[in-house]
């Protein structure tokens, strides 16, 4: 979605929906985001499809009564805690926070926060992890962690490597984003469990993307399509080039690769 549908102020184009809307093509949104981050694009387009959020970290159907859960992969609780108490005290100016299927946690309010809340379309809740960690039914799903400075994201990096963390993804998303989920938790495994549902061809799927957390979907199927403002590298995994999310890429990559 970011990046690739939505443009830099985090906005769905009138010509994208309505390029969307009018290719009948069964559409489904890949993201990093939470389902409730993802409603409103889900809402606009009028996607009935199953949606994949926190990067294949819960595949879901958004129906008359309700979001369904179609499939799950959670962060287990021990690993988010060993993850908590062994950053906390590394983490400086990192502002961390915990996503369940419906809730962001964090425990500090900073402007990149307020940033994230303001074009994410979700509000967090502050908590106090301590008693937060302390629920045995707790479901996390991901574990982000923001820091502009780049010597920070560095050392940040460091200190996750150190962990060992085995069944997990640590992926970092961008020069500011560093995301933790389950290893199942995968945009590629996202788009198989849409090719068996739909029992679909290699070649009767195309994707959309500009991040190193879209590659792998991009290696799934038959007509990958990468935005102009995809990051360094990124291009290699393209079949095809489209214009940047400022410019109604993925509409014009529809009308111009998939009509």
């Amino acid at each position: 979605m970011d990046g690739t549908l939505l443009d830099d102020e985090c906005r769905i184009s009138e010509k994208n929906i309505s390029v969307i809307k009018q290719s009948q093509i069964p559409f489904t949104l890949v993201s990093a985001r939470s389902p409730v981050q993802m409603s409103e694009i889900v809402d606009t387009l009028g996607l009935d499809e199953p949606q994949i959020a926190f990067n294949g970290g819960v595949i879901f159907q958004e129906t008359q009564n309700g979001r369904r859960i179609l499939q799950e992969n959670v962060v287990p609780l021990e690993d988010v805690r060993h993850i908590w108490q062994v950053l906390v005290n590394n983490l400086g100016s990192v502002n961390l926070s915990l996503f369940g299927a419906s809730d962001w946690y964090v425990e500090k309010m900073d402007k990149y926060v307020e940033k994230e809340a303001k074009y994410g379309g979700q509000a967090p809740t502050m908590v106090d992890f301590v008693s937060l960690l302390k629920q045995p039914d707790l479901k996390i799903y991901k574990i982000m962690m923001i820091t502009p400075d780049v010597s920070e994201m560095k050392t940040l990096n460091e200190k996750v490597s150190q962990l060992h963390l085995q069944g997990l993804n640590v992926l970092q998303s961008s020069e500011t984003y560093l995301e933790i989920t389950n290893q199942k938790a995968q945009k590629s495994l996202g788009v198989q469990y849409i090719q068996q549902l739909e029992h679909l061809e290699q070649s009767d799927m195309a994707a959309f993307g500009d991040g190193y957390n879209d590659v792998s979907m991009l290696e799934e199927v038959g007509t990958p399509i990468v935005m102009e403002n995809a990051l360094p590298g990124v291009k290699d995994y393209g079949k095809y080039l489209t214009l940047d999310n400022n410019h109604d890429g993925v509409a014009y990559g529809i009308e111009k690769y998939l009509s």
